[in-house]
C-alpha cells in the first residue's frame, strides 16, 4: 500500500520540524504550510532549507487564510498540526478546511503533551488544557478520522534541570522534590515523539484513538528521578521535600504566566496525570508496545548529556 501523503503544519517549530524530518526519513511525502514571515527568520529559515533540501514542499500560508489552508490539505491524504498550544484554537479553521476538501483520511491536531480529557487540575491552569479538549470535540462532531498523541512532557521541559523550578541545570548539592516524590511522570524526546507519531498515520489500530507514550525507561518519580542523577554524579544530595499545600500557595502567588511550570508540576508529580489511569481500560494505545522497532532516548541516557 502507498504511504500516505503528510501535511506538517508549524514545521519550523520545535517539534514540528522533526514531525516533518520524521515524515521525509520514513518515506513520505511531505508539505509544509509555512507562514511567509518563517522565510526570513534565520533560524526557521534554516530549518526550511533542510527540509526542502530533503525533498519537502514548502507552500506559504497561515490557518488565518482559509483558501491556503484548502490548497494545502487538498494535496494530502492526512494532516498534522504542531502549532503551540496558545494558538491551539486556531484549528478550528483547519478543521473546517478538512471537512471541506473531504479527502483526509487522519489529522492528527496539535496536542502532544498530557491527554486533555484526564487531566485534574482544570480549576488551575488557565483554560490550557480545555482548549485542546475543545478542539476534539470539535473534530468529532465533525466525523473527522483522529489519531490523538499524549506524549505527556518532552524531555525538554523541566528535565534539564532535573525538576528544579526557575533553574536550567540539575542540582549538584540540595535538590527539591514535590509532594511524597513517589508520583511517576512520563518524558519523552521531541524526535521520539515524532517518530511514534508518523508510525501511526497509515496503521488502522489507531484510527479514532488516542495513542499515549510510556516508555518503559521514561516514567519515573521524583524520588527516583533524584536517584538515577545520585549515580551519575556519584553524590547524595540534601533532599527538601515540598508540601502539596505549599505548591498549591506558590501557584496562586505567582503570576500567570510565571507560575506554569508550578501548574504542570503539580499536574504530573502530585495529581499523577500522566500515570494514574490504565491506558487499555480507558480504550487507549500505547506507542512503545504498537512500534517496538521505534528506538527511543531513555531518561536515564538524557541525564548522560547533562552531566
Amino acid at each position: 500500500m502507498a504511504k500516505s501523503r503528510i501535511l506538517v503544519i508549524g514545521a519550523t517549530g520545535n517539534l514540528g520540524y522533526h514531525l516533518a524530518k520524521a515524515s521525509l526519513d520514513y518515506g513520505h511525502t511531505t508539505v509544509a504550510l509555512v507562514r511567509e514571515s518563517a522565510f526570513s527568520h534565520p533560524e526557521k529559515s534554516l530549518k526550511l532549507e533542510t527540509l526542502s533540501n530533503a525533498g519537502a514542499k514548502l507552500l506559504k500560508g497561515s490557518l488565518q487564510h482559509l483558501s491556503s489552508i484548502i490548497e494545502a490539505v487538498e494535496q494530502v491524504d492526512v494532516v498534522i498540526c504542531a502549532i503551540p498550544a496558545k494558538q491551539v484554537l486556531d484549528q478550528k479553521l483547519l478543521i473546517r478546511a478538512i471537512k471541506q476538501a473531504g479527502c483526509i483520511k487522519r489529522f492528527i491536531p496539535s496536542e502532544f503533551g498530557v491527554n486533555p480529557d484526564k487531566v485534574q487540575i482544570s480549576d488551575l491552569d488557565y483554560n490550557f488544557y480545555s482548549r485542546k479538549s475543545e478542539i476534539r470535540r470539535a473534530i468529532e462532531s465533525e466525523n473527522i478520522p483522529y489519531t490523538y498523541i499524549a506524549c505527556n512532557f518532552f524531555t525538554s521541559f523541566l528535565l534539564p534541570s532535573l525538576v528544579q523550578l526557575g533553574h536550567k541545570t540539575p542540582p549538584m548539592d540540595r535538590v527539591k522534590i514535590y509532594g511524597d516524590g513517589n508520583t511517576k511522570a512520563v518524558f519523552v524526546k521531541e524526535s521520539d515523539v515524532a517518530a511514534f507519531t508518523i508510525s501511526t498515520v497509515d496503521d488502522p489500530r489507531t484510527l479514532n484513538k488516542v495513542l499515549y507514550l510510556r516508555p518503559p525507561g521514561n516514567v519515573f518519580s521524583m524520588n527516583e528521578l533524584v536517584e538515577i542523577w545520585e549515580t551519575k554524579i556519584m553524590k547524595k544530595l540534601e533532599k527538601v521535600y515540598i508540601p502539596e499545600e505549599q505548591l498549591l500557595k506558590d501557584i496562586q502567588e505567582t503570576p500567570y504566566p510565571n507560575n506554569m511550570e508550578m501548574v504542570f508540576t503539580y499536574s504530573a508529580f502530585i495529581r499523577g496525570d500522566h500515570t494514574y489511569f490504565d491506558i487499555k481500560s480507558s480504550g487507549g494505545l500505547e506507542g512503545t508496545e504498537l512500534y517496538p522497532h521505534v528506538r527511543y532516548t531513555t531518561v536515564g541516557e538524557y541525564l548522560d548529556t547533562r552531566l
